[in-house]
């Protein structure tokens, strides 16, 4: 197995130490990875890696949500690995290409793990995203940009997001986890 494979698996192995009830999950997204040689790629057309920021400001008490044009509804920072297996890089790049917050910086190992399809969309057909998620944190710059991929950026208390029934279930859980300091 490459190096950047047996990186991305190793994380993996520390996440289910850390989260054992996830066993089902994490077997799923280490049977993708060994699947097939185009796991990083868009272009792998029953589905993807990608990388998701977990984006909390710099005291931790709130989490910066983009409000996604495409799917039209509020999610945290990601995208397409894009040929690029090192997954907190990619969340880390997606962060600040999606925010224009300045000064963030990835820490820890992996956060939360979510597989799920993504509708078809034009010539897109409907496939499975394997979203690896790592915890982003701000510094002390906390002003966002909103880009072509957002309708709007909003920072949310994390206790909010755990209890708000309109928000998306992975980001509800995301917020449960921090909050419980699960990570």
């Amino acid at each position: 197995m490459p190096p950047f494979l047996q990186q991305l698996a190793a994380a993996l192995g520390d996440y289910l130490a850390r989260h054992p009830e996830e066993g089902e999950g994490v077997a799923l997204f280490e049977a993708f990875l060994a699947s097939h040689a185009a796991v990083f790629e868009r272009g792998h057309a029953v589905g993807h890696f990608t990388g998701s920021a977990w984006l909390v400001s710099g005291d931790g008490e709130r989490v910066l949500l983009m409000h996604h044009r495409k799917l039209d509804r509020w999610l945290q920072p990601g995208g397409h690995a894009d040929g690029d297996a090192d997954l907190m890089r990619v969340a880390l790049r997606e962060a600040q290409e999606e925010t224009g917050v300045a000064g963030l910086h990835a820490e820890g190992g992996i956060f939360d793990l979510d597989r799920h399809r993504i509708p078809a969309r034009g010539d897109e057909a409907e496939h499975w995203h394997y979203d690896v998620r790592y915890v982003v944190r701000a510094g002390t710059n906390e002003r966002f940009t909103i880009n072509q991929e957002s309708r709007a950026l909003t920072w949310r208390s994390v206790a909010e997001v755990a209890k708000d029934q309109s928000l998306d279930i992975s980001l509800r859980r995301m917020a449960r986890k921090w909050l419980g300091g699960t990570a």
